[in-house]
């Protein structure tokens, strides 16, 4: 399932690449058009900033800005950075590797098949979409 603190994520950077004509967005203005906790959205925005994500400036017309493209902003990073592995079980993550405690031998467990499965059809969609891919798909639906 998806964290709240992923979809959060999401849709601040959504809001921001729709608006990357405007100057940048002030924490408050994105929590309420977005319906996410301030207190919650203010980490969320930090970690995006000192990921590479976004700019942000202090002071009178401060804020929130993208540094980036949107389509260079692809939904595989923004997982990892706020929720870390994307496989489902610890022995099939590429990058936070951990061998299952109760499992006896790894390279015949059927699970752990399945799941490097699960983990590499995942990888694929979220690797191919980015920010721009989801803001496109959201005007398509609303002309829908």
């Amino acid at each position: 399932m998806l964290s709240k603190k992923t979809k959060y994520a999401i849709k601040a950077l959504v809001i921001l690449g729709k608006n990357m004509d405007q100057p940048p967005m002030q924490i408050s203005k994105i929590a309420e058009a977005e319906r996410i906790p301030k207190k919650f959205l203010e980490q969320i925005l930090l970690d995006l900033r000192n990921a590479g994500f976004l700019y942000s400036k202090k002071g009178a017309g401060g804020g929130y800005s993208l540094n980036r493209d949107p389509k260079e902003i692809f939904l595989v990073s923004i997982m990892r950075i706020t929720d870390g592995p994307i496989a489902m079980v610890p022995c099939a993550s590429l990058n936070f590797y951990h061998k299952c405690d109760e499992c006896h031998q790894e390279t015949t467990c059927g699970i752990r098949d399945v799941f490097v499965d699960v983990r590499d059809a995942t990888l694929k969609i979220l690797s191919e979409t980015s920010i721009a891919d989801i803001i496109s798909r959201e005007q398509t639906l609303i002309h829908t």
